[in-house]
């Protein structure tokens, strides 16, 4: 029998926790445990939670926008409240150091939910009015969705339910969220805490289980959107699925981020921003730029200053302050990561710069049986390998040198930037401001940073290009992926009878 680190998790929809017979485990992945036993929803519980949701929308649609900030404001109080006692469960749920979760995961998922609480009670729900002629006039209106789905991801796991659930809420609609079966800790947590918050029962529902509880509830009749985050070709599944019902979607999907190092930059500045580019959260952030492009000229200086700063990466003990480095979050996506280090190595014939396969020299012995890897970087790296082509998701940075000595460099540079079928993410590194703007405007990405790699503050919209994604999440244009226009043409002159009138 295992011993388990939580208590067993419900279901939880119609406000109440909801047991089910067949369950799953979720582990640690620092050292191969398991946390918890979990709930699986079958096709009667996700039947249940949908109606459960229907039966929420009419009355929490007609509650007055500042009603509904009021009570989500209360649920940001009680996030930022519990900050600790949450992270400590993502990080043993995700392997991310507490150093990290303590200091983001929460707190810029409550700055979302603050965000949108705050935005619809100031008026981001009001439409247009535009004067036609003097006795015409049109007006637009937005209303909610109804019912809707948000399928999480593993990395940032509570993070994304409060990007999902944040303006899907404070718009008026109501949700059935799925967890990641990987980390699906937090979900009976948020639904707790928006039910202390006054959230009414019904309005925000979690359900667990593998891909296959996804497929059901995204092909549900009486899902009017989904919002997916995850991997580029479970994406397109899911839209797909979603297409055939009509259904609106957002998506925000992986990408092979060019992190773009330009001559003049300052090598210090470059190298951080690398770094930050691909070993934050264990290289498992969707944005990361995992092609970094150096020039020659500055190749020998930043490879040196690279593996000079390779030792501030520390792995160890999760709860130990001084810890910025955890394990892969299982035991499949370890072995995944593993096999492109190792293609990297005896396929591509990359140059390994640091790191390679194995566990970190400078882990606990206690983490041995966990998901741990090497953070690794190779370099003289091209456009053609595998490693520089495929979304890896673990800390594998490439560099890819480009010659600065001709005049048309900075042509070619772009264009090897943006071959790529993705296009989430990409950021420059220059002393010239201006050199920056012009290249970040021809980059084929959504999501992009001018000497700085990752912060995405609530009041910027984030989405990709090309198979990285559709739609956004966050900001003002985040809001409108969660409601449905509306335009009325309203006639004061009569003029219709007195066109009639005539015939």
């Amino acid at each position: 029998m295992a011993s388990f680190k939580y208590s067993k998790q419900p279901l939880y929809y119609a406000g109440q926790q909801q047991i089910t017979s067949k369950t799953f485990q979720t582990i640690d992945p620092s050292c191969d445990q398991p946390l918890a036993e979990v709930c699986t929803a079958d096709e009667a519980s996700i039947n249940a939670a949908v109606a459960s949701a229907q039966a929420a929308f009419p009355s929490w649609s007609a509650t007055p926008p500042i009603e509904r900030s009021r009570i989500l404001l209360r649920a940001v109080a009680l996030l930022r409240e519990r900050n600790d006692e949450l992270a400590k469960i993502e990080t043993d749920d995700t392997g991310k150091p507490f150093s990290e979760t303590s200091t983001v995961d929460i707190v810029t998922g409550a700055d979302v939910l603050e965000y949108y609480a705050n935005l619809v009670a100031s008026g981001g729900l009001n439409g247009e009015t535009t004067q036609l002629r003097p006795d015409a006039w049109v007006y637009t209106t937005k209303a909610p969705l109804g019912v809707c789905a948000g399928i999480g991801a593993w990395n940032y796991p509570i993070q994304i339910a409060l990007w999902k659930s944040a303006p899907c809420l404070a718009a008026g609609n109501c949700m059935v969220y799925k967890p990641s079966e990987f980390t699906p800790l937090h979900g009976l947590q948020l639904a707790q805490i928006y039910a202390e918050a006054g959230v009414p029962p019904g309005v925000f529902n979690v359900i667990q289980g593998a891909g296959d509880v996804g497929a059901m509830l995204t092909s549900h009749p009486s899902i009017a959107k989904v919002s997916f985050t995850g991997q580029v070709s479970t994406g397109s599944k899911v839209a797909s699925s979603a297409a055939s019902g009509m259904k609106y979607v957002t998506m925000e999907l992986g990408g092979k981020s060019p992190c773009i190092i330009l001559p003049d930059a300052n090598v210090d500045d470059a190298v951080n921003g690398a770094m930050m580019a691909n070993f934050f959260s264990t290289g498992q952030v969707c944005t990361n730029g995992t092609r970094v492009f150096v020039p020659q000229s500055l190749l020998p200086a930043f490879e040196a200053n690279l593996v000079s700063k390779m030792p501030f990466i520390r792995a160890g003990d999760l709860m130990d302050p001084s810890t910025n480095f955890g394990p892969l979050v299982s035991k499949t996506h370890h072995a995944k990561v593993l096999s492109y280090i190792t293609h990297g190595l005896d396929n591509d014939k990359a140059k390994l710069l640091a790191g390679g396969p194995g566990h970190p020299v400078f882990t606990t012995q206690a983490n041995q049986a966990g998901y741990w890897i090497r953070p690794t970087v190779f370099t003289n790296c091209t456009d053609a390998m595998r490693i520089t082509r495929e979304e890896i998701f673990g800390p594998v940075l490439c560099i890819l040198p480009y010659d600065d000595s001709q005049p048309e460099y900075l042509d070619v540079l772009v264009k090897r930037a943006n071959d790529t079928r993705m296009g989430l993410a990409a950021g420059v590194f220059t002393r010239n401001i201006t050199l920056a703007h012009s290249v970040i405007a021809r980059l084929d990405a959504g999501i992009t940073w001018i000497n700085t790699w990752g912060e995405s503050p609530a009041e910027m919209p984030v989405g990709g290009w090309k198979l990285s994604g559709l739609g956004v999440e966050n900001g003002r244009k985040g809001l409108e992926n969660w409601v449905q226009n509306k335009s009325t043409l309203v006639e004061m002159g009569g003029s219709v009878a007195t066109v009639f009138s005539k015939l």
